[in-house]
């Protein structure tokens, strides 16, 4: 998929520089310079050594922060580390300005590959599950397991909630919607999202609000914030109309790894209707669903999701250790 090409956008507000990004007990950031990106990394330090590494990919507009609540619930099972895709959470733009599905897999995949950690249990949520997805068709030697939250794969109708995301890409709308918000606070903005993505905002603590909006007020300082978010967007509704071998469908069915879906019931942005089509698609798949989620099950439900996850990992350690045995045996290791 070629690159998305947007004009320019300013960001909503000419701020000073952003403050430190988060991060939660127990969390580590480092900075992973690569080939033409530099990617924020999260990680937390496993229960002991040797655990299987995980990798969390997260969704439009969000970033490692997403999967704080998840990672803690799974760090006697798993080896966590969350990536910031590029022009989110911390992560710079990247040099070519590619903010494609492919352009977000190939960060994935630099990162893995110099890192050496793969194969990982990958999960993605929103955007991040079609990155995901993307790079488990065409790189399976890095994906033991993939997890999908709600996944941004390609719907015939579109919900009705998620027009105003899509309108997003289109040229000069970005730069519109920043000057006709440019008043908006940080908490009415987060009050914003939050409407869209949670199956009940009420779930949100007062303190993960204040944290939420202590985030948006960083991310307004950045003066790509809009140009990332408009060209993500893009880049998912490009990936919607391509078709062939290329297209997320066509991906989804060549996936080899175990595969969970988690769809939420009250999801504005994902139709909860996919989650069959979706469950068909992948050759190996379980589904979870839960009728009073949103978008964002990791954060509304992380309980919920771990258990899903830790079945998935118990039901799959058999065969993930012998492709770990096979691997070894023909690298000589």
């Amino acid at each position: 998929m070629s690159s998305t090409e947007l004009p320019s956008v300013p960001p909503a507000n000419v701020l000073p520089e952003a403050t430190a990004v988060r991060v939660a007990e127990g969390e580590r950031l480092r900075s992973v310079r690569l080939p033409g990106i530099t990617l924020t990394v999260r990680s937390r330090r496993p229960a002991r050594e040797g655990l299987p590494p995980a990798l969390y990919v997260h969704g439009l507009g969000g970033s490692s922060q997403n999967w704080s609540a998840l990672m803690p619930l799974l760090d006697d099972v798993l080896d966590n580390e969350a990536v910031d895709l590029p022009g989110f959470g911390d992560s710079p733009p990247p040099d070519d300005g590619d903010y494609s599905i492919t352009g977000h897999a190939r960060a994935v995949i630099r990162h893995l590959d110099a890192s050496g950690r793969g194969p990982v249990h990958l999960v993605g949520n929103s955007l991040g599950g079609a990155v995901a997805t993307r790079v488990a068709a065409v790189r399976p030697d890095l994906v033991r397991t993939l997890t999908l939250i709600s996944p941004a794969l390609p719907e015939i109708r579109v919900q009705r909630s998620a027009v105003p995301t899509g309108l997003l890409a289109l040229p000069g709308v970005a730069a519109l919607f920043t000057r006709v918000s440019r008043d908006w606070t940080a908490e009415q903005r987060v009050r914003g999202v939050m409407a869209l993505c949670y199956g009940d905002p009420a779930r949100v603590s007062e303190e993960g609000l204040r944290h939420a909006v202590e985030e948006m007020e960083r991310r307004q300082r950045l003066p790509y914030f809009w140009d990332a978010m408009a060209r993500s967007a893009r880049g998912i509704v490009n990936a919607y109309t391509v078709g062939g071998q290329h297209g997320l469908w066509r991906q989804a069915e060549r996936v080899l790894a175990p595969t969970l879906l988690v769809y939420g019931g009250r999801d504005k942005l994902v139709g909860y209707r996919m989650a069959q089509r979706a469950a068909r698609a992948f050759r190996d798949a379980r589904l979870l669903t839960l009728p009073d989620a949103g978008h964002v099950a990791m954060m509304e439900y992380p309980q919920t999701v771990a258990t899903a996850l830790r079945e998935l990992l118990a039901d799959t350690a058999g065969s993930t250790a012998a492709d770990d045995r096979h691997t070894d045996e023909n690298t000589g290791g």
